[in-house]
């Protein structure tokens, strides 16, 4: 994201990585994922991202992913 920030781009977008094949736990996943872009924003608050899409293929990943995202807006 980092190097995204410093190009100028407004958005980036997450895949799902290494959840299917390599069957890295879809939960623990999506908590770094989401970690890691919220430690970035805290980090770089004055990056030009101001969009961040997680793309999720399966209706159990959207549904992790609305959990922790729900949760981080408490």
């Amino acid at each position: 994201m980092v190097c995204a920030g410093e190009n100028g781009l407004g958005s980036v977008a997450f895949c799902c990585i290494s959840t299917g094949e390599f069957r890295f736990p879809n939960q623990l996943a999506a908590e770094i994922a989401v970690k890691t872009v919220s430690n970035f924003f805290v980090e770089h608050s004055e990056t030009s991202i101001r969009q961040v899409v997680f793309n999720v293929f399966k209706d159990v990943d959207k549904k992790i992913y609305e959990g922790i995202l729900r949760g981080a807006e408490d």
